[in-house]
């Protein structure tokens, strides 16, 4: 069986994350941020003091990547863990006001690298490529699970 790669999706899919991900790289550095650490900003953004288990599920990221991640991200001040108080064993994360304040310049960054990458398509094909990425996404995720018990 011979392997067309322009023709599978997982290779096309990781070169296009590649894409995206060196296009806003390039426009988050400046505020001081990362490729790996914009995934957990927005999670964060959107629910602050998780544990990082649960950032770790949301992300869909091995725990020890996570782990490092956060490290960083504690280290340049981004966020900090404070312990759960209804459970000793367990931390959350609470976003600091640097990273806050980085929300809306770092947002603006990744809406302009999307944009600029699907300029070529109407309006209807960007909306049904999203669409069609998110049921991929959603399934796999499925398979994932039940591959695992």
């Amino acid at each position: 069986m011979e392997f067309e790669k322009q023709q599978s999706a997982g290779y096309l899919a990781n070169h296009l994350a590649r894409l995206f991900a060196r296009n806003l790289q390039a426009r988050i550095k400046p505020l001081g941020l990362s490729i790996g650490t914009f995934p957990a900003l927005l999670v964060l953004w959107d629910s602050d003091g998780l544990t990082q288990r649960e950032l770790t599920e949301q992300l869909d990221i091995e725990q020890p990547t996570m782990a490092n991640t956060l490290a960083r991200m504690e280290r340049d001040g981004l966020v900090v863990r404070r312990k759960d108080p209804s459970d000793a064993r367990a931390q959350r994360i609470w976003l600091t006001e640097k990273s806050r304040a980085l929300q809306a310049p770092a947002v603006a960054a990744a809406v302009q690298v999307n944009s600029d990458a699907l300029a070529m398509l109407s309006e209807g094909d960007r909306e049904k490529l999203i669409a069609l990425m998110r049921e991929v996404i959603a399934a796999m995720r499925t398979r994932t699970i039940e591959d695992a018990r």
